[in-house]
């Protein structure tokens, strides 16, 4: 029998550049807002309220998501996947490249904080279309029994985006001074975001539309409007997934973006070799994926998800006590093992989520609820972590985490209840 893997390769790579792109832009932006975006764009009273405008600039992607997702889905459910994903990646590319050349509060006030912001927004946008265009790339055309394995194909660009964001980040911290960097080195991988958005749009340009949408436009005409028959058919469902993908970004975004800023400054680490901790532990996502897309294809997307849930419950109690405990071998160990569950209410997404909606408003059901829970889990939880760590210290920072898997686990319960 003919290797699925080797058969769809062009349309797994497809799925698999966009989603390290739409991780590499994304990660970027918080490793910047994490280092160096508060003292250049944001003027305050202190850095501890620096980092936190800088913090809330990088929630505004997470606002512009679901508009993206109710933009780039219609699109995706009345015109095609593939136009759609190539639309998708150039807003996203063009909005991650021109951050390289802005200019700063010192040289034109106002402004510089006001235009960061707008392409934060854009970025945001077009990243509100590119997971759920990916997701369908990859499940609607993988074989009988093979569905999970093909969507954790997309999902393990969020390892190989994180490895090349902070990889670069490294390299360019340990070969410019500190003044060097903060002055011109972070735009060099604002810059180079070019090249991941060239090879994905190479790559899109030659694949063919999914075979499920094709034969679903071949039954009957397109829905005028996706969303509004999201909300009037599925709104219970879209409900259901909306809260089911809380977990996995409150774990990425507590484990990276947070992890660094309060490790780099309230903890005293080096920058460089928290980095290198974050690369090591990183490694372990990419493992808790892979396994994951394995058992769900042997049991069910929806039960290995319930079992993630339940273990980010637990990792949210020690999160806290071991990143704070003065130990890299702890803090390591912290960072692995919630990278590692993330890998289990992640991976399974992009066969179970699509699994929720018709193809007709599919693209637009899987965008809609993937963003807006990107909001409740990954938007806050920076500001909520930060906001924990002054008010209680680092030993509190986790309960987010065992909050986040109670909503996402209540989420996967109704969905079950739903009959799905």
């Amino acid at each position: 029998m003919t290797n699925p893997y080797r058969q769809h390769r062009r349309i797994l790579v497809a799925s698999l550049v966009g989603t390290t792109v739409e991780f590499y832009d994304f990660y970027i932006y918080a490793t910047a807002a994490a280092l160096v975006f508060g003292p250049l764009f944001f003027p305050a009273s202190s850095p501890a309220a620096q980092l936190m405008l800088s913090f809330m600039s990088f929630s505004l992607a997470f606002i512009a998501r679901p508009f993206g997702a109710v933009l780039f889905g219609h699109f995706g459910d009345r015109i095609g996947r593939k136009s759609t994903l190539v639309a998708s990646l150039m807003l996203m590319g063009i909005s991650t490249l021109l951050i390289a050349f802005l200019p700063t509060y010192a040289m034109v006030g106002w402004v510089a904080p006001l235009l960061l912001c707008i392409l934060r927004f854009g970025q945001g946008l077009g990243l509100g279309g590119e997971w759920g265009g990916a997701a369908l790339l990859a499940v609607e055309n993988a074989p009988q029994g093979w569905r999970a394995r093909f969507g954790m194909v997309p999902q393990l660009g969020a390892p190989l985006g994180f490895l090349a964001a902070n990889g670069l980040f490294l390299l360019i911290g340990m070969g410019l001074s500190d003044e060097d960097f903060l002055a011109w080195g972070w735009r060099i991988p604002f810059l180079a975001s070019a090249i991941l958005v060239g090879l994905g749009l190479w790559v899109r340009l030659k694949i063919n539309e999914t075979p499920e949408f094709a034969q679903a436009m071949a039954q009957e005409a397109p829905v005028r409007v996706p969303i509004g028959e999201l909300f009037r058919n599925h709104a219970l469902i879209t409900f259901a997934g909306t809260f089911a993908v809380v977990a996995c970004f409150a774990i990425f975004y507590l484990s990276t973006a947070f992890a660094l800023a309060h490790g780099t400054t309230d903890l005293g680490y080096d920058r460089e070799i928290f980095l290198t901790i974050q690369l090591a532990a990183i490694l372990f996502l990419a493992a808790g994926i892979v396994i994951s897309g394995i058992r769900s294809d042997a049991t069910s997307a929806g039960r290995v998800l319930i079992w993630g849930c339940a273990a980010t419950i637990g990792i949210g109690l020690i999160f806290g006590p071991l990143l704070g405990s003065g130990s890299l071998w702890l803090v390591w160990a912290a960072l692995s093992l919630a990278l590692f569950i993330m890998g289990f209410v992640y991976g399974p997404l992009g066969a179970w989520l699509p699994s929720l909606f018709p193809p007709r408003v599919r693209y637009t059901g899987i965008s809609v609820a993937f963003n807006a829970g990107g909001i409740l889990g990954g938007a806050a939880a920076p500001i909520i972590a930060q906001a924990l760590s002054q008010s209680g210290g680092t030993p509190i920072v986790g309960l987010y985490l065992t909050i986040a898997g109670l909503f996402s686990l209540g989420g996967l319960l109704l969905a079950r209840r739903s009959g799905r």
